[in-house]
């Protein structure tokens, strides 16, 4: 029976997270949406970790479905539970990490919660209550120019207190550094009883000092860094093996605008068959040029089977800007349809392996291919990992190796390189 339950607030950040776990011995599922929690799988693992697509959903979506996850993963028998965001604290001025955490904590019956962004490994790290990317303050690292989250203040306490009704306070490196009892003690102080804390983290040494400190509290919240204290189990927890084989069917699916993924787009291009999507041609007949696409993979197959195409939607920003008369779908919503179409047609004419890129497209592709959980296999890069998708629809076929990429993770060639984990 699970004892951990994590509420992801989109899909690739509950793989990220999932991966974390099992490497830190905890046997561990990935449901899509609360409805999969009671599956039998599920119901034997450590911990369960609910994928959402909830990031950029409206705040009372977001909420609604944050609360659903959490009344699910109770009824499963979880007692402590971690609510996940991204590393670089993708929101807006009014959510969604700061209604998602009060509803959670209202509903847990918790007064306060520790709020830690760093993912050291990934080069996101707090200072001073400041968030760093490689270095570099977050409003000044490419996260400023995101299509939907754009990222102007460094400050997590400055982009966190509009958006929840906690005050929000901080501590420091020295504090944390001082060790788990001193860290500890300075959470538990009245002062802070009521509050959302940021704390400080540069390294993995400091977040497990911080996982140490709140292993008595009922409620974390954090990027997938903080699970590195998280202690399961079952050192040494199995992962799922490779549902494919070298050779079978394989595509790649990228609908992120990150500067992360243009460079492994440019790579890609360099390495393998590709495809651009037409957006003008997706808002005329978006079945169409779906059918177009999917047609040009199944191609690709025939001629060279060892090297996969390339879908991609961006690899210049200016590729999803917008005129007043063609806005209606953003072309970012017919990306994420049309690349979720074509993965449940390729699916269906025999696709075995989907690497996507993409927080956003991710959680289209998955949820259109009806997929039910996601069983952790062979890690990729720091928060990049395979996973076998097992489907919902009893006539689905075999299960699929996917791997969820955020945009920004990754190394410039892993689309060419990340199949050589599932051999």
């Amino acid at each position: 029976m699970p004892t951990l339950g994590a509420i992801a607030d989109d899909f690739t950040g509950a793989t990220d997270l999932a991966t974390m776990l099992v490497a830190r011995g905890h046997r561990t599922v990935v449901t899509v949406g609360p409805g999969a929690v009671a599956d039998d799988h599920a119901v034997t693992a450590d911990a369960v970790v609910v994928a959402l697509k909830s990031r950029t959903a409206p705040a009372s979506e977001a909420v609604g479905s944050s609360l659903a996850a959490l009344r699910a993963l109770r009824a499963a028998g979880c007692e402590r539970f971690y609510f996940k965001y991204c590393s670089t604290f993708d929101s807006t001025p009014h959510g969604n990490i700061g209604p998602v955490a009060d509803a959670l904590l209202t509903a847990i019956g918790e007064r306060r919660a520790v709020v830690v962004p760093s993912f050291p490994d990934t080069g996101r790290t707090v200072r001073g209550g400041h968030l760093f990317v490689h270095g570099r303050p977050l409003d000044e690292s490419p996260m400023r120019h995101h299509p939907l989250t754009p990222m102007r203040d460094s400050d997590v306490g400055r982009l966190l207190t509009p958006q929840t009704t906690h005050p929000v306070r901080r501590v420091g490196l020295e504090t944390v550094r001082s060790g788990a009892e001193a860290l500890e003690a300075a959470l538990d102080d009245p002062a802070l009883a009521d509050a959302l804390v940021v704390v400080d983290a540069i390294d993995n040494e400091d977040l497990r000092t911080v996982s140490a400190a709140t292993a008595h509290h009922r409620l974390v919240t954090g990027a997938a860094g903080l699970a590195l204290g998280l202690t399961g189990p079952h050192p040494g927890a199995s992962r799922a093996p490779a549902a494919s084989r070298p050779g079978d069917p394989a595509v790649v699916l990228s609908g992120s605008a990150s500067e992360a993924t243009r460079a492994q787009v440019a790579h890609g291009r360099a390495h393998l068959p590709h495809r651009k999507l037409d957006i003008a041609a997706l808002r005329a007949d978006l079945d169409g040029a779906v059918e177009e696409l999917v047609g040009f993979a199944r191609a690709c197959w025939q001629d060279d089977p060892q090297r996969p195409p390339l879908l991609y939607a961006v690899d210049d920003l200016r590729d999803l800007a917008e005129t007043a008369e063609d806005t209606t779908p953003p072309a970012a919503v017919l990306v994420e349809q049309a690349l979720a179409d074509c993965a449940v047609r390729l699916v269906g004419a025999g696709a075995r392996r989907l690497l996507v890129a993409g927080g956003e497209t991710s959680g289209a592709v998955i949820t259109a291919l009806g997929v039910r959980t996601l069983a952790i296999g062979s890690p990729i890069a720091p928060g990049v990992t395979w996973a076998t998708a097992a489907l919902a629809a009893e006539d689905a076929g075999p299960a699929v190796d996917v791997a969820l990429k955020s945009g920004n993770f990754g190394g410039t060639d892993i689309f060419t390189e990340a199949w050589s984990a599932l051999a």
